[in-house]
């Protein structure tokens, strides 16, 4: 019984492989599957008992069973079938395709990552660069939602903070599923978007294949009830002015709306301002110049505010504020989308596709930088004293109260608001003062006309204002 038994080296590795993948299969993953999941499942079981919108059984589906859904889905096997007998491509090479779209387009929701870490970061981010607020908020209309009907936010796009600002303060009524470009799917960001429960979009793509697969994914989750927030215009806006809606997205939504089904689909105008965008200048230039400027305007920027923190010169970007209008529901407006011919559809959705930019448009905050910049857009070449400034701002937020805009006072105090907006003003270099004289620099009329844009559809003025 005490005899030595000899193995072959090769022999003694394998059991020893062997071993080792069946600790990993059988206790070191279920272990961490249990790490992720138990916390996840608790943070559910609390936010269910708080959320206006509940977190949707979709949401918590496996990964792994959505892109499987996905793949099993009978208008995405047609859409294989038809690409296959075109293209003379084997149904299993367009069937690995499709499945790598998928693994592209499905997010990996987690609870506890949206929650605690999500909310965490998106609130401190948010507070250290801005002071941020919400402004009007129709509550009536709000409230009076249906808690099983699919909710779409449709907001303006003018900074990738949007993302963090919006999240951050709807967070107390529903987990929202983002629509994110490209510019995302930078590994690691790309798996912590994806647990963020944001799904990515390729924009403007013409692979008809990947249109289908995306479609049926955003059709599922509408029919599903996920809670998502989506900005039409496609990209951020390069001249301070909202764009003309992409109706892709939208016309996606719809197909997974049933007049009849089990719930309505409600859209929420909201819209964003800012005293000052983070991309702003980027933005403007990206349009004339490569993406190289744009990188190293960006890297000269962080570091110079990084400079400013260690100086205790830093002070945040102003006011950020957010704006919540009436929804719009689709029951209420007894469209059946799916009993409507091709050419009557796109009418109708164009249709909706405008009506619902214009409220977005007609909620946009009016801020204390917006507001003083268009002042001095209107008058580029004139030197105003602070009376006179004064006088510009009081007569142009007559006229926007008059065409119902909503202008957002910090402390209800205008002289402070126009201290507040002027001061960010002279910081930035955008207005010189000489001898009592406030008047803008002519190499930055470009840069405040991207502000004043962003509120001049809200009154017809006398004066033309557009990027020079």
């Amino acid at each position: 019984m005490s005899e030595t038994v000899a193995l072959p080296l090769w022999l003694a590795l394998a059991a020893g492989l062997f071993a080792l993948w069946a600790v990993y299969e059988h206790v070191l993953m279920p272990a961490l599957r249990w790490m992720l999941t138990h916390p996840a499942n608790r943070v559910i079981d609390d936010m269910s008992s708080r959320l206006r919108i509940g977190i949707r059984p979709f949401q918590r589906t496996r990964r792994q069973a959505l892109v499987h859904r996905l793949l099993t889905d009978p208008k995405v096997q047609q859409a294989v079938d038809e690409y296959a007998r075109q293209n003379r491509v084997p149904v299993p090479a367009v069937l690995k395709r499709v499945e790598r779209y998928a693994r592209e387009i499905v997010p990996a929701f987690n609870a506890y990552l949206y929650f605690r870490t999500g909310y965490w970061l998106g609130r401190r981010i948010a507070r250290l660069l801005y002071r941020v607020r919400i402004g009007y908020v129709d509550s009536e209309g709000l409230e009076r939602i249906d808690s099983n009907a699919t909710v779409v936010c449709v907001m303006n796009h003018r900074s990738n903070m949007d993302y963090i600002l919006a999240g951050f303060l709807a967070a107390d009524q529903a987990a929202l599923s983002y629509a994110v470009g490209e510019w995302a799917r930078i590994w690691p960001l790309s798996a912590l978007i994806r647990a963020m429960g944001a799904y990515f979009v390729r924009r403007n793509s013409r692979d008809e294949l990947y249109r289908r697969v995306l479609e049926r994914y955003i059709a599922m989750a509408t029919e599903a009830g996920v809670p998502q927030a989506v900005f039409p215009e496609g990209g951020l806006t390069r001249d301070g002015r909202m764009r003309e809606p992409k109706l892709g997205v939208l016309d996606y939504m719809l197909r997974g709306y049933r007049l009849n089904g089990e719930r309505d689909l409600v859209f929420v105008p909201l819209a964003l301002n800012y005293d000052r965008v983070l991309e702003d200048r980027t933005l403007i230039r990206d349009s004339k110049a490569g993406r190289g400027v744009a990188v190293w305007n960006t890297t000269r920027f962080v570091l110079h505010n990084v400079r400013l923190m260690l100086r205790s010169e830093w002070h945040r970007f102003g006011y950020a504020c957010v704006n919540f209008g009436t929804p719009l529901s689709m029951r209420s407006r007894g469209i059946d989308f799916q009993a409507l011919t091709p050419e009557e559809r796109r009418a109708a959705v164009a249709a909706l596709g405008k009506e619902l930019m214009n409220a977005v448009g007609r909620i946009i905050p009016v801020l204390p930088v917006p507001l003083i910049a268009a002042v001095f857009v209107a008058r580029p070449e004139r030197a105003l004293s602070e009376l006179e400034l004064k006088s510009e701002v009081a007569s142009l937020l007559t006229r926007l109260e008059a065409s119902g805009a909503h202008v957002y006072i910090p402390r209800s105090d205008l002289d402070y608001a126009l201290t507040v907006g002027l001061r960010m003003l002279r910081l930035r270099h955008l207005v010189d003062e000489r001898d009592g004289l406030f008047c803008a620099r002519a190499e930055e009329m470009p840069l405040l006309t991207y502000y004043a844009n962003s509120i001049i559809h809200l009154v017809t003025l006398d004066y033309q204002i557009s990027v020079q």
